[in-house]
């Protein structure tokens, strides 16, 4: 697969941050597999500054927010978030989710990011909970791991896995 096509078919596995896959794409080997593409992407994020990684946390959307009721999400984020059924939160939940959304942002300065894809609207409520007890570095920590699960997720649905 050419760089221009891996980037065409990828640069949305990371929520609008597109320069993951351009950056992947330059050390493409020839016959690389599912892991081995999500490992690359990954390293490309791992590797990334603290200012690149700050800029990928913010690109995602909050949790049964505003942009989803707006019908604003990408539609990856769309999927994922209506598979936990936070399209159909009650309006106690919806309340809950926008108060924990604020909070969360006014502490860490980015939104709460959780890989939701099988979790129910409690479980994430719960953890939405308990990580803003976190301190900030553990925290920034968390959203990367969160979003690698998502991209790994993502490349799964793209058909990767075998």
């Amino acid at each position: 697969m050419s760089q221009s096509d891996f980037v065409a078919r990828f640069g949305g596995v990371y929520e609008h941050s597109p320069w993951v896959a351009e950056r992947a794409a330059q050390h493409l080997g020839t016959s690389m597999d599912f892991d081995q593409i999500a490992a690359l992407m990954a390293d490309c994020v791992d590797n990334a500054s603290y200012e690149q990684q700050l800029e990928l946390i913010r690109a995602h959307p909050d949790l049964a927010g505003r942009a989803q009721v707006a019908g604003e999400l990408t539609e990856a984020s769309t999927e994922e978030q209506s598979s936990a059924g936070l399209d159909r939160c009650s309006s106690e939940e919806y309340e809950r989710f926008q108060s924990l959304n604020d909070a969360y942002k006014k502490k860490f300065g980015f939104p709460f990011v959780m890989a939701v894809r099988n979790s129910s609207r409690s479980e994430i409520l719960e953890a939405f909970a308990r990580r803003l007890e976190n301190d900030p570095a553990l925290e920034f920590e968390t959203a990367l791991v969160e979003i690698h699960k998502i991209a790994r997720m993502r490349l799964e649905a793209i058909g990767l896995a075998q």
